[in-house]
């Protein structure tokens, strides 16, 4: 999950500021972080209370309000402050920007033994669900979880090929990864960054952010790469990282001079969830 905070403080300042290119300092002191860290941190605690639908509207109310202006869209921080606990039909990229944590709690050596999905999965729809109820704002955070647990299980060796794993050829692994985004999702993964770029502007659906930031972990070659790839594009600069670099994560890893920077950018309680995510949660 620490991919998408660090797509996100990277990200933060060029959301309202658009760059197109990859030639950018990656962390400025300007840098901070933003509701999608929040947010992120509220899946990971809805999982570690035990990750049923009240889990996750607790936890996504507390820390709402624990961060009142972290930059949240009007109806989200609305639902946040008031007493409704229903959706309210988002089809917006703040399900996919949070739902990193669900696809660390799936169980990889599950799937490498039955050929099945985890039964943890359903926790990407469920995170979506208490307020991106519209069948985009679902699908959005379903294909990016698939896209970090499909990373996990390919990257780390856990797929064999004729009894041989797949992990030492990463454009292997990638083609897998898009092939099933494109056939169960229905998104479009064929364009390029360079043919997006131009084009490509502020917009805050599932549908104009997810395949966009998974064409950038698509095209990258190590972590800091893909992060670039995304911030290239402009867009929703913090979000379109976040989800990229949750991904990425799942692949490459984080360079540790990456991961000791990004915790100056964040605050105790924030920290504090992160250290009883290392602590709780047993990556299988």
């Amino acid at each position: 999950m620490l991919g998408a905070i660090v797509g996100d403080i990277v990200g933060s300042v060029y959301e309202w500021n658009n760059i197109k290119t990859k030639d950018f300092p990656l962390f400025r002191e300007d840098c901070f972080f933003t509701d999608d860290t929040v947010m992120t941190c509220a899946v990971a605690e809805a999982i570690m209370n035990g990750g049923q639908k009240n889990d996750f509207i607790d936890a996504m109310k507390k820390y709402g309000r624990m961060y009142p202006d972290a930059g949240y869209g009007a109806r989200f921080g609305n639902w946040v402050d008031g007493n409704d606990r229903e959706p309210y039909n988002s089809f917006g990229n703040g399900s996919a920007m949070r739902v990193s944590p669900c696809a660390w709690a799936m169980d990889c050596s599950f799937c490498a033994r039955t050929g099945a999905w985890p039964s943890r999965r359903a926790l990407a729809r469920l995170s979506a669900e208490v307020t991106h109820n519209h069948p985009e704002g679902i699908k959005g955070a379903m294909a990016t979880s698939d896209a970090i647990f499909m990373c996990r299980y390919y990257f780390g060796g856990y797929s064999s090929d004729y009894g041989k794993p797949i992990n030492d050829n990463p454009t292997e692994c990638k083609r897998f990864i898009k092939e099933h985004i494109e056939q169960e999702y229905g998104y479009n993964l064929s364009q390029s960054l360079d043919e997006i770029r131009p084009t490509y502007r502020f917009n805050e659906t599932c549908q104009d952010t997810v395949p966009q930031a998974i064409i950038a972990f698509l095209e990258s070659t190590d972590f800091e790469d893909a992060i670039r790839n995304a911030i290239s594009l402009g867009g929703d600069s913090d979000t379109l990282a976040a989800i990229t670099g949750s991904i990425a994560e799942a692949a490459y890893g984080i360079p540790e001079w990456i991961q000791d920077k990004v915790y100056t950018y964040l605050d105790e309680p924030l920290k504090e969830v992160l250290r009883r995510w290392g602590e709780t949660v047993v990556i299988k």
